[in-house]
């Protein structure tokens, strides 16, 4: 095993090797991102619920749940995962004509 260091190592020949540092690895971004879905004043509450259950796939208990919480609280998180797909999320939503944004999860 070789391990990185900044001392000259000498071999059986006696010629001076320096060992290059290995660059340390870049973190794993572990940090999960959210869609937003929030309230607008043109969709109908049957439309967003709609919306949930096609592109989401969630039940009609589950999308109902979400939509009344975008309408009553003014925004509710409706999928969750990485940025990418959040941004995907995002353009979906939009392209049924809701409002929502990406963010990091809390």
């Amino acid at each position: 095993m070789v391990f990185a260091s900044s001392q000259p190592a000498v071999p059986d020949g006696g010629t001076v090797t320096v060992l290059a540092e290995r660059p340390q690895e870049a973190p794993i971004d572990l940090t999960s991102w959210v869609t937003i879905v929030w309230d607008d004043p043109v969709n109908l509450m049957s439309y967003v619920t709609h919306v949930f259950m096609t592109y989401f796939g969630y039940s009609k208990s589950k999308a109902t749940r979400l939509m009344l919480q975008v309408h009553n609280q003014g925004k509710a998180v409706v999928s969750s995962g990485t940025r990418e797909a959040m941004e995907a999320d995002v353009n979906a939503m939009h392209a049924y004509g809701l409002w929502a944004s990406v963010e990091r999860a809390e």
